[in-house]
């Protein structure tokens, strides 16, 4: 039979149990009849993030709640479903994860982890954003983000993520990033840089030897441009190894005796196969530029 000092453990604990559960009881039915007495003061939107871009997805979130289909402010706690709000939000495409909570302060709040957008494409089939990962944000007017613009008509074989690597390339290059205003991806192996300076775009092939490719471009810019003039050519190329085509933007033959030559075409004067006719041809006119020297190629 057990003895008096081992029962009492026992009984006290049970007592403590019974107590906690009735406290639990308690304080529920506490928090319901406060939620129904006290009314939702305002809406506390925190982003999960540190970027120019959190203050306009602040501001989207509210303007987005605005036109929720129920009352948030001044409606009763009790009444606010926290988890219809959060399954709204999270249908649009431009966050990450959002999460909704009512706060003792009786403020609603939405923690968001959103999508960081870095290029916006613009496309047969409208405007949109692509993350660092190729997903597709949907370009609302509420959640506009200032990223660098690339035109294309990107399908599954070639996605706009295709171009990210020139597009971080371009942003991290100070002197890239102050020349170039747009992409213009009309293939995976022709992507086109259109300047600021107006008059000319630039084919920067693809995206390998991106380094190379910038270097021969301002050295093109340094030794050519000022004495032919920026108006000369319509397009530099710098997408073969070793070389540099440029095609004059005044197509007119030019008369070598009594006869004149055929005109290049623009592609085909950047094809290998077509080195003899550009070196006969006076509208397409390649440059053959040695590899840069130290001393004369732009610092990155």
């Amino acid at each position: 039979m057990p003895t008096r000092s081992r029962i009492w453990p026992t009984v006290l604990k049970w007592v403590l149990l019974s107590a906690m559960l009735c406290y639990l009881v308690w304080i529920s039915f506490w928090a319901h009849s406060e939620a129904a007495r006290h009314k939702c003061v305002g809406i506390d939107v925190r982003i999960a993030s540190a970027t120019s871009a959190d203050s306009i997805t602040k501001r989207g979130v509210l303007d987005e709640l605005e036109k929720y289909k129920g009352k948030i402010i001044g409606a009763q706690l009790n009444t606010i479903n926290t988890a219809d709000i959060q399954r709204y939000l999270t249908s649009f495409s431009n966050f990450e994860s959002v999460e909704c909570v009512l706060t003792p302060g009786g403020e609603l709040r939405v923690n968001i982890v959103p999508m960081i957008p870095e290029i916006r494409v613009f496309g047969p089939d409208g405007s949109y954003y692509v993350n660092k990962d190729g997903k597709r944000i949907n370009s609302n007017a509420e959640f506009f983000v200032d990223v660098p613009v690339v035109k294309g008509n990107f399908t599954k074989m070639f996605p706009a993520s295709t171009v990210l690597p020139l597009v971080r390339f371009i942003s991290s290059d100070p002197k890239m990033k102050d020349l170039v205003a747009m992409i213009d991806a009309r293939d995976a192996h022709n992507l086109i840089l259109v300047p600021r300076i107006h008059g000319h775009v630039i084919n920067f092939g693809d995206t390998t030897r991106l380094a190379e490719k910038r270097d021969m471009l301002l050295l093109m810019y340094r030794r050519v441009m000022p004495y032919k003039g920026w108006s000369e050519y319509d397009t530099i190329s710098v997408k073969f190894r070793g070389q540099i085509v440029a095609t004059r933007r005044d197509k007119t033959p030019v008369a070598h005796s009594e006869e004149f030559l055929e005109d290049i075409d623009l592609e085909e004067a950047t094809l290998p196969t077509a080195e003899q006719a550009v070196l006969a041809t006076r509208p397409n006119e390649k440059l053959n530029v040695p590899a840069p020297d130290p001393a004369d190629t732009p610092n990155p």
